[in-house]
């Protein structure tokens, strides 16, 4: 994967740079010190994958990924951040972004939550469950906007098999691997996906995990 960093603490983004470029399949080919410079150049790289910070300066990293989901859909974005509040995660998933990984994680993970992003189409690392249930919570008292494209969909639109394809991916399943399990070809697993999304009005499989934790069709243990 082509992937591009943008942090502005230049320690911080070259030393995050060296451990990327030491996986294997993973080629870092920009960095970035804010949204503003990454996307004046963005264009001039082939980029698969951007790690965004959040607390930037002259454009943050909830900015640039606003800018990246509408004009650069197929570009998966990961925030790495120590910002951890329910404030940030929820302007996460609602922008659209693919996972959030915190700055405290063990380095190999990171690893592993590029992988899930490649493969599954999201990452939320193991130590953010608690902050997500109460981010969920917290949302439906709070902040409705996350919700309201839910508003009009019924929760029994998906079918039997659709909502066991979204506990296999929630539970880290690649699409491959769901093939296997449910003897189906991969293809039909990734049109099962698309359908998924498109009968959730969700942005990516985050926004699916949300819609089938919202209405109870899945725990958040099973993720």
């Amino acid at each position: 994967m082509k992937v591009a960093i943008v942090d502005d603490h230049q320690l911080f983004r070259k030393s995050l740079a060296h451990l990327l470029n030491s996986f294997d399949e993973i080629d870092v080919v920009f960095q970035a010190n804010n949204g503003k410079e990454f996307l004046s150049n963005i264009d001039e790289y082939e980029i698969d994958l951007v790690l965004l910070d959040i607390q930037m300066p002259e454009m943050d990293g909830f900015q640039t990924c606003r800018v990246l989901r509408d004009k650069y859909p197929t570009i998966y974005v990961l925030i790495i951040s120590q910002l951890t509040t329910k404030e940030s995660i929820h302007r996460v998933m609602e922008l659209g972004a693919h996972g959030f990984f915190t700055k405290n994680s063990d380095p190999d993970q990171l690893q592993k939550a590029i992988i899930s992003i490649k493969e599954n189409g999201y990452y939320f690392g193991n130590e953010l469950g608690s902050v997500i249930r109460e981010v969920i919570l917290w949302e439906k008292k709070n902040i409705p906007s996350l919700y309201d494209s839910f508003a009009e969909i019924d929760e029994n639109c998906l079918t039997t098999r659709e909502i066991e394809i979204i506990k296999l991916v929630s539970n880290g399943k690649s699409s491959k691997e769901i093939s296997e399990i449910l003897n189906i070809n991969v293809r039909t697993v990734e049109t099962h996906r698309k359908h998924i999304m498109e009968k959730t009005n969700t942005k990516n499989f985050i926004g699916v995990v949300i819609f089938a934790l919202k209405y109870q069709l899945i725990a958040l243990e099973e993720i």
